[in-house]
């Protein structure tokens, strides 16, 4: 099989998220593909650092302070890309926050302030562009979800799970309208994804670390490096026929049954 399926050269990648985490190393990987990025983030300075980053590779990099949750500020990113590049191939929906609380507890405007992040901003995102990549005849989108997009996980993430599930819908209606028009909509679902966040949890309660493990047959914990070669794949003509996929990136916690067993464990009657 040819790299040449998976060459992003001249192509125009935004990334939101990009100062950190997964979306700096989607950032990374697509330039490392020789697609050309913009940053968005609400972090200035991590964008910066990441467009340092992504020069040396030999592309441009294009860092825009963007709160994916006003769309005022998206549109005000896409009239920088139009000035700058004149396109967008690829649009990667990673950037999103949202509020942790059980649900007798969280504020209807916390509720609301999750899904703007996670739904509302996403859409706009989407949709703006959706309507550059339609123009084009040809275009890519991911959308972040989690694992909460389709199972429940309890422990105080109904807004978050509410959202993701919406992210995943509005994936699989994007692709059944745009795909027979040449823009192809996936997403992928992470597991547990070690960060500073995920950290401060474990350092709190190690517990955390073995419940959490115990349900990924892999065996570790994922790092944002995991969504690479994913993000590079949905990016390039190595997937020109995939679109409107939920996939999974979770080390084996989806396939595994609740009541299954990590490993060779063997139980004697």
């Amino acid at each position: 099989m040819s790299h040449s399926m998976f060459d992003l050269s001249g192509r125009v990648a935004i990334v939101s998220g990009a100062a950190s985490g997964m979306g700096k190393a989607a950032s990374l990987a697509v330039a490392e593909a020789g697609a050309n990025v913009v940053l968005a983030d609400l972090n200035e300075a991590g964008a910066q650092a990441t467009a340092s980053e992504v020069e040396t590779l030999g592309v441009r990099a294009l860092p825009v302070a963007c709160d994916i949750s006003n769309p005022e500020s998206i549109r005000a990113m896409f009239g920088r890309v139009d000035s700058e590049f004149g396109r967008v191939d690829f649009l990667a929906n990673i950037a999103g926050e949202a509020v942790r609380k059980k649900p007798e507890d969280i504020s209807l405007d916390e509720v609301e302030w999750t899904w703007r992040n996670l739904v509302y901003g996403r859409f706009c995102m989407c949709q703006e562009a959706g309507r550059r990549m339609l123009a084009a005849g040809k275009g890519s989108i991911i959308n972040l979800g989690s694992l909460a997009s389709i199972t429940a996980l309890g422990r105080g993430h109904i807004a978050y799970s509410m959202a993701m599930g919406a992210v995943v819908q509005m994936t699989r209606e994007l692709s059944t309208e745009w795909s027979g028009r040449g823009v192809r909509v996936n997403s992928i679902l992470p597991a547990q994804v070690l960060n500073p966040g995920l950290q401060q949890r474990i350092d709190a309660d190690p517990r955390i670390k073995d419940r959490f493990l115990s349900g990924i047959p892999i065996g570790r914990f994922g790092s944002s490096d995991d969504i690479k070669g994913l993000a590079v794949f949905l990016a390039s003509d190595a997937s020109s026929w995939i679109t409107g996929a939920i996939i999974p990136m979770d080390g084996g916690n989806l396939a595994m049954n609740a009541g299954g067993s990590v490993g060779s464990e063997v139980f004697q009657e």
